[in-house]
């Protein structure tokens, strides 16, 4: 009998531990991280009438933290812009900050009083750059949220601060 018993405890033991194993939890596979992008291009949307307000954006990282956006806006100014950005990751996955510099070129259409005529003059100016960065996690999309304040050097001196920008970029 107590063979028996013993046997028993052994086989009550053994099944225990097994069921107890069995019900362990996993470790959860670790999150998908969002895959980095090398280029995008999208558009920007501008919030005030600064020379290079809603536009085409390309975005290119020729290094891994370092970017140079183009900025093209079509309507009146047409204008060129170029920011050289420094991005810099934040404690969410594809959550990014950051800032630069640039600069700019529009083409301004106004009427000239004292030739009776509309004309077209260049505007040269120089643009910050501050905000955040999201890349999308398993779709290739990017959006971004900034701040590029522009003070304009040329046909007349002024500063533009409210310029706030959202831009939506598809990644590749």
């Amino acid at each position: 009998m107590k063979k028996i018993m013993s046997a028993l405890t052994v086989m009550a033991t053994c099944i225990f531990t097994s069921q107890a194993m069995a019900q362990e939890e996993l470790p959860a596979p670790p999150p998908k991280e969002a895959k980095p992008y090398k280029a995008a291009v999208g558009i920007r949307l501008s919030s005030s009438p600064a020379v290079v307000n809603n536009s085409i954006s390309f975005r290119y990282f020729f290094k891994e933290n370092q970017a140079i956006e183009a900025l093209v806006s079509l309507g009146d100014p047409i204008a060129f812009g170029a920011l050289y950005q420094v991005h810099n990751p934040l404690a969410v996955e594809g959550l990014n900050w950051f800032y630069g510099g640039g600069a700019y070129l529009g083409f301004e259409k106004y009427y000239h009083t004292t030739k009776n005529k509309d004309v077209t003059e260049p505007n040269v100016g120089a643009q910050g750059v501050v905000g955040l960065d999201y890349k999308f996690t398993g779709i290739p999309l990017n959006i971004s949220l900034d701040w590029k304040p522009e003070l304009n050097l040329v046909r007349e001196v002024f500063f533009e601060p409210a310029a706030i920008g959202v831009s939506a970029r598809f990644t590749f």
